[in-house]
């Protein structure tokens, strides 16, 4: 955490490296100018050592309850793979910082929320989020008729016990009984009943 200095707009600043031996230093000086360009001096920073696809980054979390605690007026990246996961996540954090007030910027992806045209730009990501989502669900439906067509089993592969289905029955149980003793579905005890008319092997 940084020291927090008296001024109206509290800024919170992000930075994150993948792993302990590399250095934020870069990422500090750019934005450290940028904000000192914009007059702004009550900051804290936020710093994690940890990928990008680590969902509990200590820092990360610990901004995201200070911006819903409405303690952080603005909050600056350096770039966005340095922030979010993917567009899907960066979409729903920005929707969270909307929510609470908050503004973003990203300095090398020139995207800054304090601004109409930055405000925009968080109407369009969320556009292409929500296209990607898209292909990835038509990606999946063309999987499953694909298999489908070649004539593939989907889903889990249900157990059945043939024998013991045939017994419940010859106990004069009913198809719904036998199903919900053994927890299969009363067609698959109609098909089970009919593959075993043949006598079945000891």
């Amino acid at each position: 955490m940084g020291r927090i200095m008296s001024s109206p707009l509290r800024v919170g600043i992000y930075l994150r490296v993948s792993t302990a031996d590399q250095q934020t230093d870069l990422q500090s000086r750019e934005i450290m100018a940028y904000v000192h360009a914009r007059g702004w001096t009550n900051h804290v920073v936020y710093e994690d050592k940890a990928t990008g696809t680590h969902s509990g980054r200590p820092a990360f979390q610990s901004m995201l309850k200070d911006v819903k605690s409405r303690r952080i007026d603005v909050v600056i990246c350096w770039k966005l793979d340095r922030f979010s996961r993917s567009l899907r996540d960066l979409v729903i954090t920005l929707q969270e910082f909307s929510e609470s007030g908050t503004a973003f910027v990203s300095i090398r992806d020139q995207v800054d929320l304090t601004t109409s045209s930055g405000r925009l730009m968080l109407h369009l990501i969320g556009a292409f989020a929500e296209f990607e989502a898209s292909l990835i669900r038509e990606r999946v439906r063309a999987g499953l008729s694909a298999a489908k067509a070649r004539g593939q089993r989907l889903g889990r592969p249900k157990m059945r016990n043939d024998r013991c289905i045939r017994n419940l029955r010859d106990q004069g149980l009913s198809y719904t009984e036998i199903g919900k003793k053994l927890g299969i579905s009363k067609g698959a005890v109609c098909r089970a009943l009919a593959t075993s008319k043949t006598p079945l092997k000891a």
